[in-house]
């Protein structure tokens, strides 16, 4: 590539680099700020927000110095090369936990809160980046170019004894980048992932119909599983947006392998696939942004309201509660059990727009059990 288009490479790798670090530094700090936020899911998506601030912070400008070539120990070199590697990988196994927390949501949502706790989800987002690490650097290890250095620009010749032209290409084995990398640590989990929400959406639309026969007794239930396939979109959208700006590089590294006599892709081409899976690192606190803003601002009657509890009217029109999270607690049902005489037995938990917990008593049918109105009073804006 021409100087021009190498300075035209840096400039637009620093500006994605200085966005993917601000959209994902604000992300974790709504997290920490808001106690609203403070989810299993969330923990997730802060483990995935904290791979794209590394993405800015060192993966771009490792990116930056491995396209010039500079001589380095391979070792070195390696260690620039395979560390974007590890957030890549961080990244997908975030992105699958996401998914799996989503399914057991939507498919059992009675079994969630003692199947998914905030230890287990810190606990599995720690063994996460350990694999990361271990996958990201495997070619440390030995899988790599460093004993057979390739001719041309990073010989000893042009570099001096025991040092290389630092280029990714030179020092990574193609191999590994298309066994390993892609087909088992990139292509299966976005396989797994696909079938996952496959069957999330088939499920909720089997939910869906059944509650057609019971509309009243079902309402509440209905919201409540409409509101988790929304978040499940949601997060499906950012699913597709990684395979979107990763597959292409990945692909044009099979066609490099699989067809070595076939003409290598102009570097133009590489840098552009290149600038397209960093994009990656911006784009998600986009989403983010777009359902946090509609979970905090979307109450009932224009009211904004967040973080505190509120009161709403006790039966409010069909639709117009986007996001909230309605908190029963075992006093509160007593309480009113014997105000009206509803004979409301246990508590119930339901949580809407991604806070996913519901958890109720046969007989209260989720949520509302004999006559009196249901226990809409007691309301707690989540984000």
């Amino acid at each position: 590539m021409s100087t021009m288009g190498s300075w035209v490479y840096i400039m637009v790798e620093l500006a994605i680099a200085v966005l993917a670090i601000l959209g994902n530094v604000l992300v974790c700090w709504a997290v920490w700020l808001n106690s609203n936020l403070q989810n299993v899911t969330n923990f997730f998506v802060v483990s995935l927000a904290a791979a794209d601030i590394a993405v800015g912070v060192l993966a771009i400008p490792f990116a930056i110095t491995i396209s010039i070539g500079f001589c380095a120990a391979c070792h070195n070199c390696l260690f620039f090369a395979c560390f974007v590697l590890v957030l890549t990988q961080s990244s997908i196994f975030s992105l699958l936990a996401i998914a799996i927390d989503r399914y057991i949501a939507i498919r059992i949502p009675l079994r969630y809160n003692g199947l998914v706790t905030g230890t287990r989800a810190k606990g599995i987002i720690a063994v996460c980046w350990v694999l990361s690490f271990a996958i990201g650097l495997t070619p440390m290890l030995g899988w790599n170019n460093c004993s057979q250095p390739k001719e041309g620009r990073n010989d000893s010749q042009s570099c001096g004894e025991g040092q290389v032209a630092c280029l990714f290409e030179d020092v990574v084995p193609m191999n590994y980048m298309v066994y390993y990398n892609f087909f088992a640590c990139v292509l299966v989990p976005l396989l797994l992932m696909l079938g996952v929400y496959l069957r999330i959406f088939l499920a909720a639309r089997r939910q869906l119909k059944q509650m057609e026969s019971h509309p009243l007794p079902g309402e509440r239930a209905r919201s409540t599983l409409q509101k988790e396939v929304h978040a499940a979109k949601s997060l499906a959208i950012i699913v597709g947006l990684f395979a979107l700006c990763w597959l292409p590089l990945h692909i044009i590294n099979c066609f490099t392998f699989f067809c070595p006599e076939c003409p290598h892709a102009p570097p133009w081409l590489m840098y552009l696939t290149i600038i397209l899976s960093h994009t990656n690192s911006v784009v998600n606190p986009f989403i983010y942004a777009y359902r946090i803003r509609r979970k905090s601002f979307s109450l009932v009657d224009g009211t904004r309201h967040i973080g505190r509890r509120v009161n709403v009217p006790t039966d409010p029109p069909r639709g117009q509660f986007p996001l909230w999270t309605e908190r029963r607690e075992p006093w509160l049902a007593q309480h009113e059990a014997q105000q009206e005489g509803s004979g409301v037995r246990g508590s119930g938990h339901f949580m809407l727009g991604g806070l996913h917990e519901v958890r109720a008593t046969a007989s209260e049918n989720l949520g509302w059990a004999g006559p009196g109105p249901p226990l809409w009073k007691h309301l707690e804006v989540p984000l």
